[in-house]
């Protein structure tokens, strides 16, 4: 369940540990899973307030708990989300393909059928006139006047060039899955698909201390319906998913890995089904860093810091079964999101109603602490 790009980093995460009844906080140490939890860090949330997050970890005492490659077949142990009381943030409309398809997704109100004819309609023209814009800028405004004289102007557009970035949140502290577990969608969502991302591990003092990957499912007909739907299109039980472990920033990888990576998505369905993609961070619009400046600040606090999803460039829209329908997920379907630096992340897609309910929040994760004398 963990695989050989775990291998040279610094990695931080939690697991669920039968014998304790609760998270534990564990690390990577050649091929062994260690618990480090302490009274000094006794969540992900403290090791990330820590000075240097990555010396911590590298030098905290711990106690080995299991082979790497005996994950998943240890029904003792299991992998959970590697944050805990972090908030979960999430950036919109950071990629402008990805931009093209929001707003197409608006123009149809929802309607995958409908969608297919206006990529070929407007993808193109706005497309070619977004191409090498930097948000905010003296380009960006001109560009903006003129979509408007088209007729062509969205809320997507606006958040996608204009000076502020789209961030919302994606969901609740404690509520995210890890790899391993089924991910879900609405079971009335008729258009949906994975995000594959980065995310990135932000201290409450807004500083970057690492990252991990994540699948921000979203429901394309409900967001396309009204933006005023977002959140039922983005938080519902098991539909955030991030790991499988944050990599901690350190002498070995830094945010630089970050707007150079290269992600690789494969959905393969029961049915034989196959999707494979990519999604390249060097095409980003808008900095890594500079979209933690627009959520952190004066403006807003995170006492306990966050997760940031930083937007995806993927929207899959080849078809799947009907014509001119393009893709959306069936039950079932094992999604998997990989990178050579950060691991693999793999869930296998189920309604949100029958995943396991979240029942673990910040006051059962405070007494199970308590009773285990880490507080």
């Amino acid at each position: 369940m963990l695989d050989h790009a775990l291998s040279g980093g610094t990695f931080v995460g939690r697991v669920w540990l039968a014998d304790i009844d609760g998270p534990a906080v564990v690390t990577v140490r050649g091929d062994r899973l260690v618990d480090i939890t302490s009274r000094a860090a006794p969540t992900v949330r403290d090791v990330c307030e820590t000075a240097d997050p990555a010396e911590f970890v590298r030098t905290a005492e711990g106690r080995d708990i299991c082979a790497l490659a005996d994950l998943g077949g240890r029904p003792d142990v299991s992998l959970l989300a590697p944050c805990d009381l972090q908030a979960i943030k999430a950036c919109g409309v950071t990629f402008a393909e990805s931009m093209v398809e929001r707003v197409i997704e608006e123009r149809a109100a929802g309607d995958p059928g409908r969608a297919a004819e206006l990529r070929r309609r407007i993808g193109a023209e706005i497309g070619a006139s977004l191409s090498g814009l930097v948000p905010g800028s003296d380009k960006a405004v001109r560009a903006k006047q003129a979509l408007i004289r088209e007729g062509l102007w969205s809320q997507y557009l606006e958040v996608g060039i204009g000076p502020y970035a789209e961030v919302f949140t994606k969901a609740q502290p404690m509520s995210a899955v890890g790899t391993g577990a089924m991910i879900g969608i609405h079971p009335e969502s008729r258009w949906n698909n994975p995000e594959p991302e980065i995310v990135l591990a932000v201290s409450s003092a807004g500083r970057i201390v690492g990252a991990a990957l994540g699948n921000d499912v979203n429901l394309r007909d409900f967001e396309g319906l009204s933006a005023l739907l977002l959140g039922k299109a983005k938080d519902n039980n098991a539909s955030c998913a991030i790991g499988p472990l944050i990599r901690l920033f350190d002498e070995r990888f830094g945010l630089d890995h970050v707007r150079a990576a290269e992600l690789e998505l494969t959905v393969t369905g029961r049915d034989g089904y196959l999707l494979k993609g990519r999604s390249s961070m060097s095409r980003i619009s808008r900095d890594p860093a500079d979209l933690v400046g627009q959520t952190i600040g004066r403006h807003h606090q995170y006492p306990d810091g966050f997760m940031l999803f930083l937007g995806t460039l993927f929207a899959p829209v080849q078809d799947r079964g009907v014509a001119g329908m393009g893709f959306t997920h069936a039950v079932g379907d094992v999604v998997k999101i990989a990178n050579d630096r950060l691991g693999l992340l793999r869930n296998e897609v189920a309604h949100s109603t029958d995943c396991p309910p979240w029942a673990f929040g910040a006051a059962a994760l405070m007494r199970n602490l308590a009773r285990r004398g880490l507080l």
